[in-house]
């Protein structure tokens, strides 16, 4: 009997050189009809946009008008940097003739950005943030880009974009690209979570890691401890948790990207909460959170608001901020477990008053 054939290194290796994203998506979607065409299509031009700021920023230090600030104020009351403005650039150019998608809903633009020539009812709508962590940039430390596809539910005629006020379980395809040592994308169509690099010699992001698994728990917790105090008790007890147990190990770098990518492969939980003065947050629900709790669930993990699933939180407006912890299902359940906590021993105390 002769014994099955055994594909040789070489062959393994020229096979995963040629899963490109386009390729991917395909064999995700097991069809090469009109929508496995039109995703395919979107996420090579979420590529194409990741390869043109990579490239800027890996010139970040040589090139005129790409450090500091703008002079400017976003939408967000946040000053601009000369990158966010660059980066949201290209993701309009890239898609402006596209034939894709019917609008474009960024952070850094008050209202999204509409391409009508691309607009039957059917087609999609990206929203992004363009460069998260920015404020890394001149200190040359890890950004990132966060993206989600949307469907278009309606022809918004009076330019409201209130079809995208809807939960995160509408969303069709959510990732990020890492701007880091090397380039990645990291992407989910609701087919699991994958990463790709980027080979620069082949000008091609390569799949480098399939159907990635957030661990049930992690040793990790990232959260800004510089804002301790304006927290709410519930999340000052869980940070006191953390110090009197061995095992965990603090991780924050300023960019959600960086912080959550490394808790995806390695586990553990990302926390950005609301403060006393601003229980809403800081995170955008549309470009950070709801994308992020996409990836997450789809990896085996969760997200949650504290209280809710980010998922299923309907957003009120196009820039509506949410709290976010995020990351490994147990650790995500122990930071809620001691917000939870709180909230009865508060509402104890009001029904004795």
């Amino acid at each position: 009997m002769v014994d099955s054939y055994q594909p040789l290194d070489h062959e393994l290796a020229l096979d995963r050189d040629c899963t490109t994203l386009s390729r991917h998506v395909f064999q995700q979607l097991q069809n090469f009809g009109p929508d496995a065409q039109d995703l395919s299509a979107l996420m090579n031009r979420i590529a194409l946009a990741g390869k043109l700021v990579a490239r800027r920023l890996s010139r970040a230090g040589l090139m005129e008008g790409v450090l500091g600030f703008t002079g400017e104020v976003n939408v967000q009351g946040e000053t601009v940097k000369k990158m966010d403005v660059y980066a949201n650039e290209v993701f309009i150019s890239v898609f402006k003739q596209s034939g894709l998608v019917c609008r474009l809903a960024s952070e850094e633009m008050e209202k999204p950005y509409y391409i009508p020539e691309n607009c039957p009812i059917g087609r999609y709508t990206l929203v992004y943030d363009p460069i998260d962590g920015s404020s890394n940039i001149d200190i040359n430390i890890n950004v990132g880009s966060i993206f989600a596809i949307r469907q278009q539910q309606s022809e918004d005629l009076d330019g409201s974009a209130s079809d995208l006020l809807q939960s995160g379980r509408q969303q069709i395809a959510a990732g990020y690209i890492l701007y880091g040592p090397s380039t990645m994308l990291v992407y989910s169509i609701g087919k699991g979570v994958h990463a790709f690099t980027l080979d620069p010699s082949l000008g091609e992001f390569i799949l480098s890691n399939e159907n990635i698994q957030t661990p049930e728990h992690g040793p990790i917790y990232s959260v800004n401890e510089g804002n301790f105090w304006q927290w709410d008790e519930g999340i000052r007890d869980y940070i006191r948790y953390m110090h009197r147990h061995e095992g965990y190990t603090a991780r924050y770098s300023g960019a959600l990207v960086g912080d959550f990518h490394r808790i995806l492969f390695q586990g553990g939980v990302f926390l950005y909460p609301g403060t006393v003065k601003k229980p809403e947050g800081k995170l955008r629900l549309l470009y950070e959170s709801a994308p992020l709790a996409f990836l997450a669930e789809q990896a085996g993990g969760r997200a949650s608001t504290g209280t809710h699933d980010i998922l299923d939180v309907i957003p009120e407006k196009l820039h509506q901020r949410t709290p976010l912890i995020v990351g490994s299902r147990e650790d995500v359940a122990l930071v809620e477990s001691f917000i939870q906590e709180r909230s009865r021993e508060q509402a104890s105390v009001a029904v004795k008053a």
